[in-house]
């Protein structure tokens, strides 16, 4: 009994021994990513036009086909890279995201068409996923007692980078054009990916390796776990809701101030504003969700950003977008914390890579659904109406938490 014990113990020694350094690496590499990411992505609809796409309607759709794209094949590969990081290794995941996003990211500056960009995004949903592929290092090379908090951390991590890129990108938009943000966010993810490869020590479970569970078996199982499915059902619910606005986000604001010179910098300043709140709503949520039940705060969550998101549909002005932006980015920070630590939670040992991989592809579905959603809505019926869609997403998450929370009592 004892050779098993003492074993065991060396195992996990690394593990205590690494997290804490992991964690500070994954969380400065993940955040330089993000603000990459996100230096060139809220910009979309704007290189469109660009190249040379000007027909009425036509930036809506095919922005949101961009965004759909993208997700359509994440979606579909999330699941096989979350099983191959069970097996392999989840830093081997990590530097494929990153190194790949690299590429095809830079690559993005040198397209003639949109239709080259297309190409680019739908293969780069299939390659990249750095969000889901640190979360899953981060939860597996943790030890239990303290996997909440560090996950919350990460999260806080990717807000406060998708609250500075956007200013960033906004700016060397302005300045050198569009395809030098693409290049700029190529060059953030490489660093990125050197800091993991270079100086994450990842310990491996004993579920690793050539006698680990293959990628069938691992869906299977965690398609029995009804927590699980739980939190998917939410997640892409409000996840679709909130993504329908994302690709007419820019378009909206074009409206609101359509004299403004820096426009790329004023949806940065917009979007940089929803993502800081974001940060701050993640460690909020994180600090009292133990203390008053994750579901409650989860459903006070929603429905703040059903809110929000319905008064965002009558503004008149870019101050009063930019408040209620902040707002709905609070309660989003909340809701996203909720959900990742309710998964977190649900995820067995040995299978969070397969977890967290079959959510990243309950997001992509819901990243497909959305944004297209909200173009063709903003196509047929104006700018406003993928806000009224949003809110009213949200408001049904709500609806359907309080109810299985009534059923419950």
């Amino acid at each position: 009994m004892s050779e098993p014990q003492n074993s065991k113990s060396r195992q996990t020694a690394p593990l205590q021994l690494n997290w804490r350094r992991n964690l500070y690496v994954i969380w400065i590499a993940e955040f330089i990513s993000v603000v990459g990411f996100s230096s060139a992505m809220p910009f979309l609809p704007y290189y469109v036009q660009s190249l040379d796409v000007t027909a009425p309607g036509q930036v809506e759709l095919w922005s949101g086909l961009l965004h759909s794209m993208h997700a359509v094949t994440m979606g579909i590969m999330a699941p096989v890279w979350g099983s191959l990081a069970d097996r392999l290794g989840h830093k081997l995941m990590v530097e494929r995201a990153m190194l790949g996003g690299a590429l095809l990211l830079g690559s993005m500056a040198f397209v003639t068409n949109v239709q080259q960009l297309l190409f680019l995004r739908t293969v780069q949903g299939a390659v990249t996923g750095t969000v889901v592929a640190c979360t899953t290092l981060v939860a597996a090379s943790t030890p239990q007692q303290q996997r909440a908090s560090a996950l919350g951390a990460l999260q806080m991590g990717i807000y406060l980078g998708a609250s500075f890129g956007p200013t960033l990108g906004g700016f060397v938009a302005d300045v050198w054009g569009y395809r030098g943000s693409f290049l700029i966010t190529g060059m953030l993810l490489v660093v990125g990916g050197v800091l993991v490869a270079t100086m994450v020590r990842e310990a491996h479970s004993e579920s690793q390796g050539d006698d680990g569970h293959s990628f069938a078996e691992g869906i299977r199982v965690v398609l029995r776990l009804p927590d699980v499915l739980s939190v998917f059902g939410v997640r892409l619910l409000v996840r679709s809701a909130y993504r329908a606005v994302t690709p007419i986000l820019p378009l909206f604001v074009q409206v609101l101030v359509p004299a403004q010179d820096r426009l790329s910098s004023l949806v940065g300043v917009v979007t940089s504003a929803s993502m800081a709140a974001s940060a701050v709503g993640a460690v909020v949520v994180g600090r009292i969700g133990d203390r008053l039940g994750l579901r409650r705060v989860l459903t006070a969550s929603i429905a703040g950003c059903a809110v929000c998101y319905l008064l965002q549909t009558a503004v008149g002005n870019i101050q009063q977008l930019l408040l209620l932006r902040a707002l709905a980015g609070f309660a989003m920070g909340g809701t996203l914390t909720a959900l990742s630590s309710a998964l977190s939670a649900a995820a067995p040992e040995g299978y969070q890579g397969t977890v967290f991989g079959l959510g990243s592809s309950v997001v992509s579905v819901a990243d497909a659904i959305g944004p297209m959603l909200g173009g063709a809505i903003a196509a047929s019926w104006g700018l406003r109406m993928p806000f009224m869609a949003a809110g009213l997403g949200f408001a049904v998450a709500a609806g359907i938490l309080m109810v299985g929370r009534s059923n419950r009592e």
